[in-house]
């Protein structure tokens, strides 16, 4: 695929996706979001990338859904459109790599989704989040289904019924930034986690991650049965036997395989 609303680049084992229309602060249109995917499932191919930076170009991380592709349209037309961000959302916490946001400016709407649908946030000071969708006739509720996953019942509701912003410290308060920076150290911060995310074992990030987003769901007794099953098939692995025996031996493991 052709880039053209994001830009895409590599480096030191770190897979970045920037959103590129700054004029009209990243919002999402079908192009773009198709140009997301696309990345995702490249970067999460690869085995020279260890871990995935979503980030904004411009003044903004991301101001949601382009308008102009749902205004006036058919019912199926916005159903598809609705339904291709929350594939966003989908494959970003599906993917085996981890997903880091970082946030600079506004993030609403899809927005804030995207950023919460990351495995992890960096969010600068000046960072903001909303789910404003109320003021404007209709909920937040596609954003919701990632929010309430990071944040608490009530704050989420909060935010879908008001439709009120909240700085990034609030944003961290509540669980859905795990750090804020100074503005200018924004991509530097997340670029460090990600290089650090990117050394760890990649066959124990994906099972971890892929352990972490399905217990979510489950019932309180089948998660630690499902947790008991996933460490055991984890710690069998080539990966998981030679971080044993470097423990047990006291020496520094040998280099990760990914199997």
């Amino acid at each position: 695929m052709e880039f053209q609303l994001t830009v895409i680049e590599e480096k030191d084992r770190v897979g970045i996706i920037a959103l590129n229309r700054p004029k009209v602060r990243n919002a999402l249109n079908s192009q773009m979001m198709d140009e997301i995917l696309c990345a995702l499932w490249q970067f999460d191919g690869d085995p020279d990338i260890g871990a995935v930076i979503l980030k904004g170009l411009g003044p903004a991380f991301c101001a949601g859904h382009d308008f102009t592709e749902l205004s006036g349209k058919p019912l199926g037309h916005i159903r598809q459109t609705f339904g291709k961000s929350v594939k966003v959302l989908q494959t970003m916490s599906s993917i085996g790599k981890p997903v880091i946001a970082a946030v600079h400016g506004i993030a609403t709407a899809m927005g804030c989704a995207l950023a919460a649908g990351c495995d992890l946030v960096i969010a600068s000071e000046n960072a903001r989040f909303q789910t404003p969708g109320v003021n404007l006739g209709f909920a937040c509720i596609s954003p919701m289904a990632a929010l309430f996953r990071s944040v608490g019942r009530k704050k989420c509701l909060e935010m879908i019924l008001t439709g009120e912003s909240i700085d990034a410290n609030e944003a961290e308060r509540i669980g859905l930034v795990n750090k804020v920076v100074p503005t200018e150290k924004l991509e530097d911060t997340a670029l460090e986690l990600a290089r650090n995310l990117a050394t760890k074992a990649p066959l124990a990030v994906q099972l971890g991650k892929q352990a972490f987003y399905t217990m979510a769901d489950m019932e309180h007794n089948q998660a630690y049965a499902y947790a008991a099953e996933m460490i055991s098939i984890n710690a069998d692995t080539e990966d998981g036997q030679e971080g044993i025996a470097a423990f047990v031996e006291k020496r520094p493991h040998e280099p990760w395989q990914g199997r």
